[in-house]
């Protein structure tokens, strides 16, 4: 049982940190001499542009960055929730409100990157003087990394789900 909740904890840790990789780096989009996010684009590694209000699609982007910032802190709270509730719980309950607030952090998460995924070449064309370098792109490894959060919290969220408290 030690062995499984320590699995169940690394395996907790490593989506929070996945998740917040994915948040603050700056790799969503990248290619040749620039890189990209929901942040900020930069070109030759140290010429970085923030992405502001006058960004056409910027609420798109705030969409964005609003929910992966959503899916970090709910993941950092259900793995709070999770260790109160592990030393809270009756023996044989189940883990349903860490459960819950996992499941809300995967959903965050896949609303974040399937709205990337969708807006981004248009979010591209609308705003060339930001993405003139950008056409010949790819997606980055901070957007992968999303990706894999998505499943990671969707896997644990479906753990604490079936998990019960023993001794």
């Amino acid at each position: 049982m030690l062995v499984l909740l320590a699995f169940i904890i690394i395996f907790h840790i490593t989506s929070a940190a996945l998740l917040f990789v994915a948040t603050i780096d700056n790799a969503w989009w990248v290619g040749e001499g620039f890189c990209a996010d929901v942040w900020r684009v930069c070109t030759n590694g140290t010429n970085c542009t923030e992405i502001g209000d006058n960004f056409q699609g910027y609420a798109t982007l705030q969409t964005v960055q609003a929910t992966m910032i959503l899916s970090s802190a709910l993941c950092c709270v259900a793995f709070f929730i999770f260790l109160l509730q592990l030393f809270r719980l009756k023996q044989g309950a189940r883990f349903v409100l860490t459960s819950i607030i996992q499941l809300l952090s995967c959903l965050c998460v896949m609303i974040a990157a399937a709205i990337y995924t969708d807006r981004r070449q248009d979010l591209h064309e609308s705003n060339q003087n930001y993405y003139s370098l950008t056409s010949e792109g790819r997606y980055g490894y901070a957007f992968i990394l999303a990706w894999v959060a998505f499943a990671f919290t969707f896997i644990s969220g479906i753990m604490y789900l079936i998990l019960r408290k023993r001794k």
